[in-house]
């Protein structure tokens, strides 16, 4: 086959995807590229780009690099997408015709290594039955595992990716199944932990301090020391009496993620636990005897029940308070809640290592009702909420203002580039280089045009932003401050709760200030409809007819000036530092309310 010339070449794209990181290592990913470059040289196709997805599944449809492709794809840069099977494209068929037929509707050809790609309704239907069997036989061999592994589980075989702490797992060798063996230097601390916990009566966080003096470490850390989540654990597995077990728990996808990533490569990342019946009991080798465990076990549920953090303290700003370092402040109430305080959560991460955060707790109480004070008397007030509004709108002016002339400026670049861009695309026509040259030569260009257009864009999403008619009028605004002031009044702490959560965005504190953000939306304030993580009902509004707000509350002095004592595992003092200044709010950044 002789291969056309340079300027007549196809342009195309390829896509390469491998599951999992094993596959990454051994260079799967890598003999892919291989046989697609080798293709694409053989039909004298030009490659402009390619588009890799390392260790993603073919069941995920949300992939990056796929996504980019998709993108990409309307914009013509190429003409073809070059694939080593449809399986690399997804797993699922219905995914695969999904993804063909979007690419199919931006005239972009498909290309697979292995087979041709369907051009006739005949040839689709034969694709579509080859995809269906294929992802049948996938569950067949995936069942197929799932029934082996149940096999060797019920013939008393351990099946685990690595060995509980205290043993060492022995591979399958010479037709011998793998079985676990005892480490006796793992072993030993095993022993000491139950009985620090059992005769000591010791809590997880002593534990914890123990072995940290000790210098043992886990298995596995970064941060080379325990966690009282890994001591807990390891405390109620039967695994050291003699009876470990499979199957004890199935991944599911949350239903409440704490991150909302975009791009997940599992998909069930929680797990759910089944009935203690339908467990499957392997025995090995017993560590601790079974009246050792249990009153280990007695011990650990003596020590929640008494633990001062199981008594449930009114926190209301838990969950939008936050130190200056960056972490939250949370809820702390020493002496059985006598006083409670926001700590900030890095000494909690840290331990038992040294807190790299030196800020001192606030005082949960007063921050509580100096902020609800002021947050009723804004809502309550015309005059107030129209202060904040003027305040805001005058800020957003001011910097829109300011940048006018950047955005004059970066439009006239923008029009400049694709001038140049365009030059270079009919020199490329012309024959005049190469396509690698051209995208060594626009490559930079459209980095920089990408740039300048989000700045353009950003500039007009703050023009809109101050556009008057989305702010509440006065009609409204006063409508709202009459209802406030007969609505606020001895409101339960569950009610103040949720409007504090559906108000307030953030608030960043110490002990001398505390710093307010958020949006009062004055439409529909009165119905707390959506489901709030903590319990509690709150509205989620959409930034629109509402009344931002900042502000800084000063807090008051400590009633009695107090040092701060660092003192060591034994309680002797080991350093004595003076309190910090009294720090007041900024001039200007608090309302007279």
């Amino acid at each position: 086959m002789t291969r056309p010339e340079l300027a007549d070449a196809k342009l195309i794209a390829i896509y390469a995807r491998v599951s999992t990181a094993r596959q990454e290592e051994e260079g799967t990913v890598e003999t892919q590229l291989i046989a697609l470059r080798d293709f694409a040289h053989q039909h004298g196709y030009r490659i402009v780009k390619e588009y890799i997805d390392d260790g993603w599944s073919g069941d995920i449809l949300a992939r990056p690099s796929l996504d980019q492709l998709r993108q990409e794809a309307r914009g013509k840069t190429w003409q073809a997408v070059l694939v080593y099977d449809p399986d690399r494209l997804a797993r699922r068929y219905s995914y695969q015709e999904l993804v063909m037929d979007e690419l199919r509707e931006a005239e972009i050809e498909i290309i697979f290594v292995t087979v041709s790609a369907p051009k006739n309704s005949e040839e689709k239907i034969l694709h579509g039955v080859r995809g269906l069997f294929a992802e049948y036989e996938r569950a067949k061999i995936a069942e197929r595992f799932r029934l082996g592994k149940l096999r060797k589980v019920k013939e008393g075989h351990i099946l685990v990716s690595e060995a509980l702490y205290g043993y060492n797992y022995i591979p399958k060798l010479d037709g011998k199944h793998g079985y676990y063996e005892v480490n006796p230097e793992e072993a030993r601390i095993v022993k000491l932990i139950f009985s620090w916990v059992a005769d000591d009566g010791c809590t997880l966080r002593k534990v914890v301090r123990r072995l940290q003096g000790l210098g043992i470490k886990p298995r596995r850390s970064k941060r080379g020391v325990w966690n009282t989540s890994t001591l807990s654990t390891l405390l109620r597995h039967k695994g050291y009496i003699g009876e470990a077990h499979w199957g004890a728990s199935y991944a599911v996808a949350p239903q409440r993620p704490i991150k909302q990533d975009a791009y997940r490569k599992v998909k069930k990342t929680s797990r759910r636990m089944r009935p203690g019946d339908e467990w499957f009991i392997i025995p090995v080798p017993a560590i601790i005897d079974k009246e050792l465990f249990e009153r280990a076990r007695a011990q650990l549920d003596a020590n929640f029940a008494l633990s001062q953090r199981n008594k449930k303290n009114e926190y209301l700003l838990a969950g939008k308070i936050r130190c200056v370092c960056g972490r939250t402040r949370t809820g702390e109430g020493p002496m059985q809640g006598k006083h409670l305080y926001y700590r900030c959560s890095d000494r909690v991460l840290s331990f038992p290592l040294s807190a790299t955060c030196k800020e001192r707790g606030i005082n949960a109480r007063v921050a509580d009702r100096l902020v609800w004070e002021k947050i009723a008397n804004l809502m309550g007030s015309e005059e107030l909420l129209s202060e904040q509004v003027s305040r805001w709108l005058g800020t957003r002016r001011a910097k829109l203002q300011s940048s006018g002339g950047d955005v004059a400026a970066a439009e006239k670049e923008v029009t400049a580039l694709k001038a140049q861009e365009h030059r270079y695309n009919k020199a490329y026509g012309a024959g005049l280089f190469t396509v690698e040259q051209l995208s060594e030569y626009t490559t930079p260009l459209r980095e920089k045009l990408a740039l300048l257009k989000n700045e353009i864009a950003s500039a007009q999403q703050e023009s809109s932003a101050i556009d008057v008619t989305k702010m509440p009028s006065a009609s409204e605004i006063r409508e709202f401050s009459d209802a406030a002031q007969t609505m606020l009044h001895n409101l339960s702490f569950q009610a103040r709760r949720a409007i504090l959560l559906s108000t307030v965005e953030q608030v960043v504190g110490t002990p001398q200030q505390l710093q307010v953000h958020g949006y009062i939306p004055v439409k529909d304030h009165v119905e707390f409809k959506t489901s709030h993580r903590d319990g509690v009902s709150v509205t989620r509004h959409p930034k629109m007819c509402h009344v931002p707000f900042q502000f800084c509350i000063a807090l008051p002095a400590p009633r009695y000036e107090r040092n701060i004592v660092s003192r060591d595992q034994k309680g002797r003092i080991l350093r004595s530092v003076a309190p910090t200044e009294h720090r007041s709010c900024p001039e200007g950044t608090e309302p007279s309310l």
